[in-house]
């Protein structure tokens, strides 16, 4: 080949400028350091991990194709060079290694995962804080369905996934704003696929507090108002218990004496039937023996409403015993939980402002006063039909007015709402909406310092912006093909799951690498927030392109082939984030 060419052709061209940013960060060297029981016979283990990253970076369907397609992966030296590796595994290896990794050694390569992840995530949790003074997380459960038929996947259960019911996985994800990436995975958790979401929200703020490293002050002054209503409320239900304890025995002693009289009252109806016949009287309407049968029938009928009178009584006992046991369970549990508060705040030199929206399945009663003494600002809607019916007939029958909050949407609001069946003041807001010649409907909840009710389509829209974690659920299936689980061992699930999330951070930091080195970019990758990750996964990843080597990296030039021909892309092994001052870290950090 000539000088004047550049040294090698690459069918994948982002992944080898994806090489060159994994080799800046410091990923290559930390995944090759994990240990592995599995032995190298023509390509490590780890270098067959690294292979698995690749294929997410990919977009690959199904493992096969790193080695059945128009261009194999698995082919390209340039790729692998680039990763620095002397060659890549047949797909068959790969599969073979993913499905002999112990949960350790996958929980391990996930930790070098975060501990690539901390320094990059430690600058945008500093730049949000000054940026807004505020975190805001979102968190939301989706569905990984795998086929009814099959018995090969590890923990599955049948659970409502799309549009009807599936076997498979339900996955809890967190996410962070991010003022440079917009959108920051967090974690990535799966369950079997009956998980329901009102069961993971305290899931899914520790985990978002562990992987950021920082935590409101908890509302323990709420909670301890809460622990003490809730303790007035246990006496008085300890004084109903007592109350209907004395009935009870009242209405025993009832029942017994009505008892004996109608064991007697046979034995007077006996003797009068006697008397009546042996002197040959006629019963009359009111002669003692009419009166001695219409005493039995009464007594009769006064035990049968006493006995039931009783049964309802010891079902009503048994309730009441029943809700006392529950009560006492939760007030020592929110006993507990104050405990752990005041910890918490005693441990915490750098406490932070922080929002966290969730939708309508995570939003029963507990997980919403959860939110709140967690110190969190809650952004929410209740759960199934907790508040929306009562709002409906309310808005019904005051007549209030609406206010216009989007394309086909109002809303009516009430600020500080007090509700009886909620320990706390919450900003409330009926939803109605417009398709076609039908309403919907549906209820906001916030609780924080953002006045939300005084500015309702910034309520709305603020509400909704927590379709930044749904859209990113939505590119994890179809761009990082999360539709398609890869592996069937359960380690190997788990750490697809942990190599798709941080795949999809790993595209927005190298956008920001490249336009920090790259006078032009195609159009849009510039932008770190939404640098068309799919462009770059679904198409960049799989076009040609020359790579000249350097000395500090390679220069790219598409072919005339591509659809980027004219573009070149300079991928210098370097890269720098500003980490945030010691002062600023959490305790447990």
């Amino acid at each position: 080949m000539s000088q004047n060419h550049p040294d090698t052709l690459t069918h994948h061209a982002m992944l080898v400028a994806w090489g060159q940013f994994a080799q800046s960060i410091g990923l290559i060297r930390e995944m090759e350091s994990v240990p592995l029981h599995q032995k190298k016979v023509e390509h490590s283990p780890q270098t067959k991990i690294l292979e698995f990253l690749v294929a997410n970076l990919a977009g690959l369907k199904y493992l096969q194709e790193l080695s059945k397609s128009a261009h194999p992966i698995d082919q390209d030296q340039a790729v692998a060079k680039a990763w620095l590796q002397s060659g890549w595994a047949d797909y068959s290896g790969v599969s073979r290694t993913l499905s002999g990794l112990d949960q350790k050694e996958a929980e391990q390569i996930a930790h070098v995962l975060d501990r690539i992840t901390q320094p990059i995530l430690a600058e945008e949790v500093m730049q949000a804080l000054q940026h807004t003074g505020k975190l805001v997380y979102d968190g939301d459960l989706t569905a990984r369905p795998v086929s009814n038929t099959s018995t090969t996947y590890p923990g599955v259960a049948y659970g409502h996934m799309s549009d009807g019911l599936q076997l498979g996985y339900q996955v809890a994800m967190v996410s962070l704003h991010s003022p440079t990436y917009g959108r920051f995975w967090l974690s990535a958790v799966s369950h079997p696929g009956d998980t329901v979401s009102c069961t993971e929200t305290e899931a899914l703020v520790r985990s978002a507090e562990t992987k950021s490293g920082y935590r409101p002050l908890r509302r323990s002054d709420l909670l301890r108002l809460r622990i003490q209503a809730l303790e007035t409320e246990y006496q008085e239900r300890q004084k109903q218990i007592q109350e209907s304890l004395q009935t009870r025995e009242g209405l025993r002693a009832r029942l017994f004496k009505t008892q004996e009289q109608l064991s007697e009252q046979p034995k007077t109806l006996a003797q009068l039937e006697a008397q009546y016949q042996e002197r040959q009287r006629r019963e009359r309407p009111y002669s003692a023996l009419t009166k001695a049968r219409q005493r039995l029938s009464m007594l009769e009928r006064r035990l049968g409403r006493m006995e039931k009178k009783l049964a309802k009584l010891e079902k009503l006992l048994r309730d009441y015993q029943e809700q006392l046991l529950l009560h006492q369970a939760e007030v020592q549990q929110l006993q507990q939980r104050l405990g752990q508060f005041e910890e918490d705040n005693r441990t915490n030199p750098f406490p932070i402002q922080a929002i966290f929206r969730l939708d309508a399945g995570f939003g029963t009663r507990q997980n919403v006063a959860f939110l709140i003494e967690m110190g969190y600002e809650a952004y929410t809607k209740p759960y199934c039909d907790w508040l929306t019916p009562r709002l409906k007939r309310e808005v019904e029958q005051q007549d209030r007015v609406w206010t216009r909050v989007g394309g086909n949407a109002e809303m009516v609001a009430w600020p500080a709402r007090q509700l009886t069946d909620f320990p706390y003041p919450l900003d409330i807001a009926l939803e109605r909406f417009y398709t076609g010649q039908t309403q919907r409907y549906g209820t906001l909840l916030h609780f924080g310092t953002d006045p939300v009710t005084t500015n309702l389509p910034d309520w709305f829209h603020r509400y909704n912006a927590r379709q930044l974690i749904e859209a990113g659920i939505k590119e994890g299936k179809n761009v990082f093909e999360m539709h398609h689980l890869k592996v069937r061992s359960a380690p190997a699930i788990f750490l697809q799951e942990q190599l798709a999330v941080f795949a999809a951070n790993f595209v927005r930091w190298s956008a920001r690498w490249l336009s920090d080195q790259c006078l032009q970019l195609p159009a849009g990758w510039q932008n770190t927030a939404q640098p068309k990750v799919k462009e770059q996964v679904k198409v960049a990843a799989h076009t040609s392109a020359w790579v000249s080597w350097q000395d500090q990296g390679c220069l790219l030039m598409f072919t005339d082939q591509s659809l980027f021909a004219g573009w070149s892309l300079s991928a210098k092994k370097e890269w720098a984030v500003q980490l945030p001052l010691p002062f600023s870290k959490n305790a447990h950090f």
